[in-house]
């Protein structure tokens, strides 16, 4: 499906981003990744200006296109007690900045048919506390989505995932964990991994602009105290 396209994947050395390139792979894809992590691949931080630019750089010397631009590297997760301005700052600038810049610098190069994936998460849209550096940077990219898919029309169509709870081990769960998931499971790189795959494929060239969530319904879920067996435990609250 994928054969003699280019595909570049920002935190593509583990977890849902490594099946994300692996799938690629095995549909004929070129692929180009980078990661802090070292390894077979473009190593650098793209909380870094001149990371993305050399990077950038990198894959055009050696593919001369891109095909697929998929924006996936984690931002940094501290909450207002702890997270310092500086820490607040990096995670927007891997989270939103980086993903902003590389389509800017990779828009001279998309091929007809191009696509950008965003990898958001379902915390755009519901918190826990004390994450506040990361569901900022996930909210910001959820938006950047739409307005690039409006500036990009015509040329890249631009969506973005929300994934909810992934194991990226592959771990099979049972009990509570997994009947809490109106899907009946947690989910798995592979439930994300699919659906990049399907918003690059002509299958979907009709999609633009749309954030999809893959939570297995847990955003769907209304929860009451008392309901269900559910109760909140709120002298916990109070110590933590």
């Amino acid at each position: 499906m994928f054969e003699n396209k280019v595909a570049v994947i920002t935190g593509g050395a583990k977890g849902i981003g490594r099946c994300i390139a692996g799938e690629f792979r095995k549909n004929g894809a070129e692929v180009a990744v980078i990661d802090k992590t070292p390894g077979d691949h473009f190593v650098g931080d793209i909380g870094d200006k001149k990371v993305l630019e050399e990077f950038a750089a990198h894959v055009i010397q050696k593919y001369g296109r891109v095909d697929y631009l998929i924006n996936n590297a984690l931002p940094l997760m501290r909450g207002i007690d702890e997270c310092s301005y500086e820490e607040f700052q990096y995670a927007l600038s891997v989270g939103v900045t980086a993903p902003f810049y590389l389509s800017k610098l990779f828009l001279p190069y998309f091929c007809d048919g191009g696509s950008i994936i965003n990898i958001s998460s379902s915390r755009d849209r519901m918190s826990q506390p004390q994450t506040e550096s990361y569901t900022a940077a996930k909210g910001g990219i959820a938006a950047l989505t739409h307005a690039l898919a409006v500036s990009l029309a015509g040329k890249v169509r631009v969506n973005s995932i929300s994934p909810g709870w992934i194991d990226t081990s592959f771990r099979s769960y049972e009990g509570p964990d997994a009947a809490q998931q109106p899907a009946g499971r947690v989910g798995n790189p592979l439930d994300i991994a699919n659906m990049v795959l399907f918003l690059c494929s002509e299958k979907a060239g009709f999609i633009t602009g749309e954030n999809i969530c893959i939570d297995g319904g847990m955003t769907r879920l209304m929860i009451y105290h008392g309901d269900y067996g559910w109760e909140l435990n709120t002298q916990e609250k109070k110590e933590n």
